[in-house]
């Protein structure tokens, strides 16, 4: 990879992680481009939490196809572009949890999980992830800090879901990912967003990391 060559960074974690926060700041650290989840213009958002079961099917086409033009135009850019969050966490964590919890059916999740195995022709994966761990208490904080209506809610047996699929696949994503290079941060002990200090360790890291991309 030359230097000049442009890059696609992703962030992933779970709800409450401060995804689209470090992207933003990472942005403007960069001078990246940053493309945001379209979590708040998404129709079937309200409705999903207060009936998962009703509209978890439609809830996860949507986002799958947002994030599927979104990748595809990340590719054909000839800029860096850092992506709050990727195609992979809705297919590899969202869609299998709502299928075990009972709240997709198994046809809805088959034919789901059919449009994603297509759309992964299509794909690649990103050449920077940072995967943005934390513990429930911190998801907690974080997302009543930001107080979404909608998101008060999401059940705690939910989110705790999520965090062990979230593990489960990210232990195993450079297996099936390997030219991906992937940085941890646990936002534990990681306050980013209120500690230029806690950023810059951040920025560190992804320069080593960025750095390695162009020996490639």
């Amino acid at each position: 990879m030359k230097p000049n060559t442009n890059m696609h960074i992703a962030v992933s974690g779970n709800i409450g992680s401060g995804k689209t926060t470090l992207t933003s700041l990472l942005a403007k650290h960069y001078k990246w481009t940053p493309q945001y989840e379209d979590a708040d213009s998404n129709p079937y958002l309200n409705d999903f939490y207060e009936d998962m079961q009703r509209w978890s099917f439609n809830l996860q086409v949507f986002f799958l196809n947002s994030r599927f033009q979104q990748v595809i135009e990340i590719r054909k850019n000839k800029k860096t572009i850092i992506q709050d969050r990727t195609i992979y966490e809705d297919a590899n964590i969202f869609a299998p949890n709502l299928h075990s919890m009972g709240l997709m059916t198994t046809r809805d999740f088959e034919n789901y999980l059919a449009l994603f195995n297509l759309m992964q022709t299509f794909v690649q994966a990103p050449d920077l992830l940072i995967y943005l761990r934390a513990s429930i208490p911190t998801l907690v904080e974080q997302i009543q800090k930001r107080g979404r209506e909608y998101e008060k809610a999401i059940r705690l047996d939910y989110l705790q879901r999520l965090n062990e699929r979230y593990e489960a696949w990210i232990t195993k994503y450079q297996e099936s990912n390997k030219n991906s290079r992937l940085l941890i941060i646990d936002i534990d002990d990681n306050k980013f967003s209120e500690k230029k200090e806690d950023l810059g360790k951040i920025i560190r890291k992804i320069d080593a990391e960025i750095h390695g991309l162009f020996k490639k």
